[in-house]
């Protein structure tokens, strides 16, 4: 069997975003901000910005499923940023900021404009902007989706069948 993993088109996008993450988390090391990850940083400012919201709120407002924002208010409340609350009826929690959260909200506001304004610079400084990639990419999965395409790769491989 040949080694699937030595050729991908895939690898360089996924390590340069990590890439990317890691130095925003080393920032925050630098700020003494320990603990804190990138991918919640959204959830936090909206969270200060329009209040406790129940998981399904929270994940409506920044585009996630409640799945996916269900663990990450785990991890964002293990890590002590947000904790939950009783909310209009005894069914519901609301999440609501720490005062661990609440002490940096602001300070991850002016990094992601600082973030956002760097980007500018990057696609100011490349040919073909990151935004014009991730439209054209999204077009294109428009018209068959990124499942689909790789559900008909399998269905022709027969490791897979």
């Amino acid at each position: 069997m040949n080694d699937p993993t030595e050729v991908s088109h895939w690898g360089p996008l996924r390590h340069l975003l990590a890439a990317m993450d890691d130095d925003i988390e080393r920032l925050y090391r630098e700020a003494a901000i320990e603990g804190l990850k990138p991918n919640w940083v959204m959830e936090l400012i909206r969270l200060r910005l329009r209040g406790p919201m129940t998981i399904t709120e929270l994940a409506e407002v920044v585009g996630r499923t409640h799945s996916a924002m269900s663990q990450k208010v785990a991890a964002m409340r293990a890590a002590g940023f947000v904790a939950t609350a009783a909310g209009a009826d005894a069914r519901s929690k609301k999440v609501v900021l720490t005062a661990r959260a609440e002490a940096v909200v602001g300070r991850l506001a002016a990094e992601w404009r600082a973030t956002e304004a760097v980007i500018a610079e990057i696609e100011e400084e490349i040919p073909y902007p990151l935004v014009r990639v991730v439209r054209d990419v999204e077009e294109v999965l428009g018209r068959k989706s990124f499942h689909d395409r790789i559900a008909e790769k399998l269905a022709a491989d027969p490791e897979w069948g």
